[in-house]
């Protein structure tokens, strides 16, 4: 029997231990997936905590702390893990710049920083992993960008958060036809809202009737469906947004 692939996974933007990307991370690392995490001005001493939580599961785990809205951003990240891990064959782009922005306020300044992180660095990444990729004998790449529902109502006072997004969903789309061949494929997934670090009590209480379920969706819900599309058993779906919201009822 061939031995089994080395699987290592790069999720970007893990800064909390109740956020999508810490959910992420052990979801992967509890299917053995060794991890590669990035954050930025982090409170405390979450990521060297959240490393050794990773690595008693029985994965490595090693991290970088990097400002994605920097020019060489992507370079850093790919250089750092495979000089402390090896060549990853899973891609979590979960990192995002997210401010109020309505028509009133949008600026060069808040459309640039947006630009910079959920478009510029998520691309590059994309692009540079698939190069990296290509020069290996790896097998089953794959790549997840998070996108945020962008294109299923108005997200009011989002307005550079939504243009970056949708820009995310439609290179998505296309990049997955070039990188099949390669073996990678490549998904976006739009968890709908989810209770992490931004939601308050009247939030919580203002979207809760709009969840069918009965409940609003939690970290591990948008691990699952990542965990998923990373996993082997995903290799025939590529060019998808996946709209995992648990029913979100909009309007």
């Amino acid at each position: 029997m061939a031995e089994q692939q080395k699987r290592i996974a790069v999720v970007t933007g893990v800064g909390h231990p109740k956020g999508i990307g810490a959910a992420v991370c052990r979801k992967l690392a509890s299917q053995g997936v060794d991890i590669f995490f990035t954050h930025w001005e982090s409170n405390f001493d979450f990521p060297s905590k959240f490393q050794t939580e990773l690595v008693d599961m029985g994965v490595q785990c090693e991290f970088i702390e990097v400002d994605l809205s920097e020019r060489e951003a992507y370079k850093v990240v790919l250089s750092a893990v495979i000089k402390k891990i090896g060549k990853p064959n899973i891609l979590i782009n979960n990192a995002a710049h997210s401010t109020d922005s309505d028509y009133m306020a949008l600026t060069e300044k808040i459309l640039d920083d947006h630009y910079y992180v959920n478009v510029r660095t998520t691309c590059l990444l994309c692009t540079e992993f698939a190069r990296q990729f290509q020069k290996s004998e790896s097998k089953n790449g794959r790549i997840v960008n998070l996108v945020s529902g962008q294109g299923l109502g108005p997200m009011p006072k989002e307005l550079a958060y939504v243009a970056t997004k949708g820009a995310i969903s439609a290179f998505s789309v296309s990049l997955s036809s070039d990188l099949a061949r390669l073996g990678i494929t490549v998904n976006a997934v739009n968890p709908g809202p989810t209770d992490t670090t931004w939601m308050t009590d009247g939030i919580r209480q203002h979207l809760l009737p709009q969840f069918p379920a009965g409940r609003i969706g939690q970290p591990e819900d948008a691990a699952n469906i990542i965990a998923f599309l990373a996993s082997e058993e995903a290799e025939w779906i590529t060019g998808q947004i996946i709209n995992s919201e648990g029913g979100f009822l909009r309007g």
